[in-house]
């Protein structure tokens, strides 16, 4: 193995890590966002008015995209496993 093949798996290792974090991460922040709106707007400053909408819509988009998730991780490992021969060799 060369290092620059090395380091071409780590980026693709990285960038899938980075789409599947960025997936799960950016419908919290907008509802945080959104809920934090609605608290500025009427003082209300309660912390579960902020995790349970956010703790909701992960478990929904875990749901909703798990499948998908799922799916690049087994298709990212089965690509890697089958490109160990030319990784060797």
């Amino acid at each position: 193995m060369t290092p620059a093949s090395v380091l071409d798996i780590f980026s693709h290792a990285m960038e899938l890590v980075l789409l599947l974090v960025v997936v799960i991460l950016v419908p919290a922040l907008v509802v945080g966002l959104l809920v934090s709106m609605f608290q500025a707007a009427t003082q209300i400053n309660e912390m579960t008015l902020s995790f349970i909408p956010k703790l909701v819509i992960t478990i929904l988009t875990l749901m909703v995209a798990g499948p998908w998730m799922l799916r690049m991780l087994i298709e990212y490992t089965h690509n890697l496993i089958l490109n160990i021969p030319h990784l060797i060799g």
